[in-house]
Formats: C-alpha cells, sequence, structure tokens
C-alpha cells in the first residue's frame, strides 16, 4: 500500500487515496478466480472447471477484478488510515480511481473521523455539593421497610381495607362477552396497590370472604391491549380470602432476626450511617455531573452524525442484552410497549448525544494535560474486573483491549483532574 492523498475535509470528514501495485492486485485476481471461477458456467466445460481465459473472455477481462480489490481493501485501508493518523468512526465511502494488470490499483476513500475538539475552561470550575442530611424520621421509615419485609400474611375476617391482600377469582366481560386475558382464579391482589385498573381496587375493598359482586370499570383510552381501550367491563368477582399482613414489633430481638446487631439501637445507627454514605456518594456524583456539564457546554468541533448513531446502537444492544438476561425478547417487550424499533431506539438520542460529548471532552482535556493511564493502572484495573467476576487476570487479559482499557483509564483520570482543580463547596441540606 502506498499512500497517495491524506486530505481533510470539512465536518470531520476525511479523503484518503492509495494504490496496491501491480504485483499485489494480480496476486488477488488469481485468488479471486480460484474462489469465485467455480461459480460461472461456460458452454463446453463442467461447472467449475473452465479457464481463467475463457471465462474473462466470456463475461468481461475484468471480471475478477472487483472481487479482488475487495479482498485488497481492508488490509490496504487499514495501512492507510494508520499511516495518515486519522481516528475513523464511520462506514467508510470507497470509490475506485484507476486500476490496471500493469499500474494496479488507487483507491478513494471519504469517511468520518473523530473531529478535532476543543473544550473551554476545564481547571477553577464551580460547584456545590449539596448533601442531604438523614433525619429520624429517614431512619424510621427505612426500619418500617424493613418490618414489612420481615411480616407474615395471615386470613383475618371482616371487610377487606386497603392494604390487604384478597384472594379472588375475576373474569371480564365487554358487551357481555368475556374477553381474553380477562380471567383469573385465586389472584392475590394487594388493594390499593394500582396494579389493576383504576376504579377495581376500590370496589373490592369493603367486601367479606365469601361474598359474590361486580364490579364495574372502563378501560383507559391508552390501555396497551387496543381492543379494550377506552371500553366499559364488568368483572364477575369471588372473594375467597381477606389476608392481611402481620408486623413484627420493632424490639431488639428484631434486631437479632434482621441483622448481625444485637440492639434495636445499634441496628438503627447502622442504617444511619449507610444512608449517610449513600447520600454522601449521591451528592458527590451530582458535583461530578454538573462539573462535567459545564465542561461539555464548552465544547467546540464538529461532531460526526454517525457517533451518534453509533452510541444509539450501543444502547439499544445493551438494552436487548439486559433484556435477554431475564428471558426476554426485544421485539416481544416492543410489542407490550407499543413502540416501534425506530421510535424506541429514537429516545436513545438525546442520551447518546450527550455521552459522546462528555467522552469528547474528556477526551481533550486529558490530550491537553497530558494525562495518560500507566501500566500499573492497566495492571490494577485488569486485577479489580479478575477479584469483581472471579476469573483469572490472564483471562480478563485476553477478553479487552489494552489500549481501549487505558483510554478509558485516561477519561477517568481527566474526571479526578476537573474535580480536583474545581472550587467546590459544600452545603448540608434539610428536609423542611
Amino acid at each position: 500500500m502506498n499512500l497517495v492523498k491524506s486530505e481533510k475535509l470539512e465536518k470531520s470528514m476525511h479523503e484518503l487515496q492509495f494504490s496496491v501495485d501491480a504485483e499485489a492486485f494480480k496476486a488477488a485476481i488469481d485468488k479471486a478466480f480460484k474462489r469465485e471461477g467455480k461459480k460461472y458456467n461456460v458452454p463446453g466445460f463442467r461447472k467449475g472447471h473452465a479457464p481463467r481465459a475463457v471465462i474473462e473472455k466470456m463475461y468481461g477481462a475484468d471480471i475478477f477484478h472487483y472481487d479482488a480489490i475487495n479482498d485488497l481493501f481492508p488490509e490496504a485501508f487499514e495501512a492507510a488510515v494508520k499511516e495518515a493518523g486519522i481516528e475513523p468512526v464511520g462506514r467508510p465511502e470507497a470509490d475506485i480511481v484507476s486500476q490496471s494488470l500493469e499500474d494496479g490499483v488507487v483507491l478513494k476513500v471519504v469517511v468520518a473521523v473523530k473531529p478535532e475538539i476543543k473544550v473551554g475552561q476545564y481547571a477553577g470550575l464551580k460547584a456545590t455539593k449539596k448533601v442531604n442530611t438523614v433525619e429520624d424520621a429517614d431512619v424510621d421509615a427505612e426500619l418500617a421497610r424493613m418490618q414489612a419485609r420481615n411480616g407474615r400474611i395471615v386470613t383475618r375476617d371482616g371487610k377487606a381495607e386497603n392494604g390487604d391482600t384478597a384472594d379472588i377469582d375475576f373474569e371480564g366481560f365487554v358487551d357481555g362477552v368475556a374477553f381474553e386475558g380477562g380471567k383469573a382464579e385465586h389472584y392475590n391482589l394487594v388493594l390499593g396497590s394500582g396494579s389493576f385498573i383504576p376504579g377495581f381496587e376500590e370496589q373490592v375493598v369493603g367486601h367479606a370472604a365469601g361474598e359474590e359482586f361486580d364490579v364495574n370499570v372502563t378501560f383507559p383510552e391508552e390501555y396497551q391491549a387496543k381492543e379494550l381501550a377506552g371500553k366499559a367491563a364488568v368483572f364477575k368477582i369471588k372473594l375467597h380470602e381477606v389476608k392481611t399482613k402481620e408486623l413484627p414489633l420493632l424490639d431488639d430481638e428484631f434486631a437479632k432476626d434482621v441483622s448481625e446487631f444485637d440492639t434495636l439501637d445499634e441496628l438503627k445507627a447502622n442504617i444511619r450511617k449507610g444512608m449517610e454514605e449513600q447520600n454522601e456518594k449521591q451528592a458527590a456524583l451530582a458535583v461530578e455531573n454538573d462539573l462535567v456539564d459545564q465542561v461539555i457546554a464548552t465544547i467546540e468541533g464538529d461532531i460526526p452524525e454517525v457517533m451518534y448513531e453509533n452510541r444509539m446502537d450501543e444502547m439499544v444492544r445493551d438494552f436487548e442484552y439486559r433484556l435477554a438476561q431475564q428471558g426476554l425478547k426485544l421485539d416481544m417487550y416492543l410489542q407490550y410497549m407499543g413502540q416501534t424499533m425506530d421510535s424506541f431506539r429514537a429516545s436513545f438520542k438525546e442520551q447518546a448525544e450527550k455521552q459522546v460529548k462528555i467522552r469528547l471532552a474528556l477526551e481533550a482535556v486529558a490530550a491537553a494535560e497530558n494525562i495518560t493511564a500507566s501500566d500499573e493502572d492497566y495492571e490494577n484495573e485488569m486485577q479489580r474486573i479478575a477479584d469483581q467476576y472471579k476469573m483469572e487476570i490472564d483471562k480478563v487479559k485476553s477478553l479487552v483491549n489494552a489500549d481501549e482499557v487505558k483510554k478509558d483509564l485516561a477519561v477517568n483520570k481527566a474526571i479526578d483532574f476537573i474535580k480536583e482543580k474545581a472550587e467546590i463547596t459544600e452545603e448540608k441540606v434539610t428536609k423542611e
């Protein structure tokens, strides 16, 4: 490969022209013939046994040239990119400038590249770290949640109330006809949870075990099942049991049962400590986000649209992977949510654009301050990942790109640099 031309174009586009010599071109044509020649039918020859010269005479002298060029392109393009010192971020658009057996091939490629980004002020930024105080009511609320998690469900007499669990059979009818998905037996419905359509749970309240009655509701206009949206329905109900949650006493015995502590006071102190640590982390993250937002507000440069598109695609794939971990498929999820793939993908656009800008801005800060990740930083990160996933460190290294990991670590160091140079004031926030 010989780099003929490297020219920066507008809007972070770049043009490359490079050549492949005649010898390499001819070798690629021979290889293409051996692979593709078997596909051609030529009268007088068994399929796949016609000589190259006969095929070229019948189908054109350059019949194997384009396959040869396609074979040569990836390696030649990679070499040209490396020599030009650019970083493509999109698919290359290639054209053939010239081709001949005597002179080889000259190709022209236009490709979007990572933009040259400038940022304004990133040292000496100002931010306020607002740390929420932990009130007694916060601790009590957490204790109440722990109490509820450790309660036991018991059957009780009397009429159902909000907060009770009603064991019901139900069947729904629209215009006197039962509809699909509208029937269940011994369904445990927590009254007041809002898990059923509006008006349903309210009409179960006040009934006792053994009663049979009707519930009259209207499906919301935006209901996911379009054939039911906005329609009036009658549900036939049979109430089998009314169950309530019996809560344990909040005392030292409760503390021993649910934690490593011997007294309720020790448990409360631990809850408070955990909440204070969490509030501190949230406040620190909010400051970091504020500082980064200030930096990206000053960003200058032509960011190719393809960088946003690529990030959106990555976010869709990540979401699809997380769904798969739960045994779900993306197409079924979209159907349930009433979304198309295009609308779902578009929902990531704003977030994707911000993430791309953050990355570019932090890379610009790292470059300006000569911030890099050392080999020791890399080894420490590999060990951290190995420990987290209980893997051998050599296995982790075989799965990652060392250069990309070091870039990520340098970006993290750039964030630390911005925070270290910032003027951060702390403010305690008390709930009113």
